[in-house]
C-alpha cells in the first residue's frame, strides 16, 4: 500500500518502526497526563480552596448603602449651599436696611435745618424830590466816586447861583454873551457839564442831581472842593 506521506516509501523498515514507536510513546504520555493519579487527587484535596459566596441580597444592600451615602452627601451640600445663600441674603438685606436708615436720617436732618431765606437786596434809598433830597442823593453818588464836598458847601453855592431853581438860566453874563449860558442849580455851561459829567447820572443838564455832581466834579479839579468856592467859578 502506498503511503500518502511524501517520502514515506523511501524510508527503511528500521526508520518506519522508529517513527511508529515515537508516535506511540507520545500518545501514552498524553493519556497519562490527562488521567490524574491517586497522589494528584490527594494533593488537590489537601489544598484548601475557599469558596466564593455570592449573595445577591447582600450586594443589593451594599449598593443601597452607597446610594444612601451619596444622597446624604448631596443633601448636606445642598443644605450648606442654602445656608450660605440665606446668610448672604441676610447680610445684603441688613446692609440695604442700614443704608436706607442712614438716608432717612440724613433726609430728616435736612428737613430739620432752618430754611434760609434768599438774601434780599436792600431797597433803593429814597430821596425827597426837593433841594434837600437832591443834595443828599448827589452826596451819596459823589462819595461812591471819590468826589469831595459837603452838604453845607453845596447848599451855600446853590443858593447863591440859582436860589434852588433847577431850571434857572443866566442870559446876561459873559457866558451868555458867548452863546453858552449857565444853567441849572449850580449854573454850569454845556461844555463843562459834558466834560465833567458823572457816570450813572442823567445827561440832562437841568437834572438837579446830574447838575450838582458835574459842578462839584469840576470844582474838585479846579478848586479842590465845592466847599472852597465862594463866588462865581
Amino acid at each position: 500500500m502506498r503511503s500518502p506521506i511524501s517520502g514515506y516509501t523511501r524510508l527503511t523498515k528500521v526508520h518506519k518502526f522508529s517513527a511508529a514507536g515515537v508516535a506511540a510513546a507520545g500518545a501514552a504520555a498524553l493519556a497519562f497526563a490527562l488521567v490524574p493519579t491517586a497522589d494528584a487527587k490527594s494533593d488537590a484535596q489537601s489544598i484548601g480552596v475557599k469558596q466564593v459566596a455570592w449573595n445577591t441580597s447582600a450586594f443589593g444592600e451594599t449598593q443601597q448603602d452607597e446610594l444612601n451615602k451619596q444622597s446624604d452627601s448631596a443633601a448636606a451640600q445642598a443644605k450648606t449651599a442654602a445656608e450660605a445663600k440665606k446668610k448672604a441674603d441676610d447680610e445684603a438685606k441688613a446692609k440695604a436696611d442700614k443704608e436706607r436708615a442712614e438716608q432717612q436720617a440724613a433726609s430728616r436732618s435736612e428737613e430739620r435745618k432752618p430754611v434760609q431765606a434768599a438774601p434780599v437786596a436792600p431797597a433803593p434809598k429814597a430821596y425827597a424830590n426837593n433841594l434837600d433830597g437832591w443834595i443828599r442823593e448827589a452826596l451819596d453818588i459823589m462819595a461812591a466816586k471819590g468826589i469831595p464836598g459837603t452838604y453845607n458847601g453845596i447848599y451855600r453855592n446853590v443858593m447863591r447861583e440859582s436860589t434852588g431853581n433847577p431850571n434857572a438860566v443866566n442870559n446876561w453874563d459873559s457866558n451868555a454873551v458867548a452863546g453858552t449860558p449857565s444853567k441849572g442849580l449850580l449854573q454850569v455851561i454845556d461844555p463843562t457839564f459834558k466834560a465833567y459829567h458823572v457816570d450813572g447820572t442823567s445827561w440832562n443838564i437841568y437834572d438837579p442831581v446830574a447838575n450838582i455832581t458835574a459842578a462839584c466834579n469840576y470844582a474838585a479839579k479846579v478848586y479842590g472842593s465845592m466847599d472852597n468856592v465862594n463866588s462865581a467859578y
